[in-house]
């Protein structure tokens, strides 16, 4: 059987759960219903634990050797709203309301 490039192949140093949840980032959008419900019903953790598995899975080098483009927007994705995150916000003050 040949190997389709479209598709990645298994890593025998990934584990099957975190092929599972990189599956799932790929087609996640085919589900019927809100991300959070499809990670609940496929996953049975919250979406706070799945985000927790999802971060230390794309941070695996036999991740991104198994869908090395997922892997670099799902990182990229990460690290945006890192930085959105750490960005301080200037305050702004009515200069009326202080005197």
């Amino acid at each position: 059987m040949a190997h389709n490039e479209s598709e990645p192949t298994p890593s025998k140093t990934l584990p099957e759960r975190a092929t599972q949840i990189l599956d799932f980032e790929r087609e996640w959008t085919r589900h019927v219903g809100a991300k959070e419900e499809a990670i609940s019903s496929q996953f049975h953790v919250s979406s706070a634990r799945y985000y927790q598995m999802l971060n230390a899975v794309i941070d695996s080098p036999a991740a991104a050797a198994y869908d090395p483009m997922l892997v670099s927007r799902l990182r990229r994705t990460r690290d945006n709203r890192m930085r959105d995150r750490s960005v301080p916000t200037t305050t702004h003050y009515d200069e009326e309301s202080t005197h």
